[in-house]
């Protein structure tokens, strides 16, 4: 479309943009890279949870990895096909345990 808008909504500045908390370690490079997507995305015409779904879910993944280790590695190996009832109750523990241990790290 030339000279137009292209489609293009203006959209208000994401307000948890400013106050978003740094992430360190090895999710750092992840982290800058859907705010530089989310960035772009204000300038086009998708929305950012489309855009940049891909870069949500890698982040969301290494953090979960980062803050329970052992426990995101039991859930993919435990539940990452279907079994016997015994795999079925292994990876059922293995979720409860992923949620206890990212309940542990939440902030109260």
């Amino acid at each position: 479309m030339i000279g137009g808008s292209g489609g293009r909504r203006d959209r208000e500045p994401d307000p948890d943009a400013s106050t978003a908390l740094p992430v360190p370690g090895p999710c750092a490079s992840t982290h800058r890279a859907l705010a530089e997507c989310h960035r772009r995305a204000s300038l086009g015409a998708l929305q950012p949870e489309v855009l940049c779904r891909h870069l949500n879910r890698a982040l969301a993944e290494c953090v979960v990895t980062a803050c329970c280790p052992d426990e995101t590695e039991a859930v993919r190996t435990l539940c990452g096909s279907a079994g016997t009832a015994l795999k079925r109750t292994q990876c059922q523990r293995a979720r409860i345990d992923l949620s206890l241990c990212l309940e542990a790290h939440q902030e109260p």
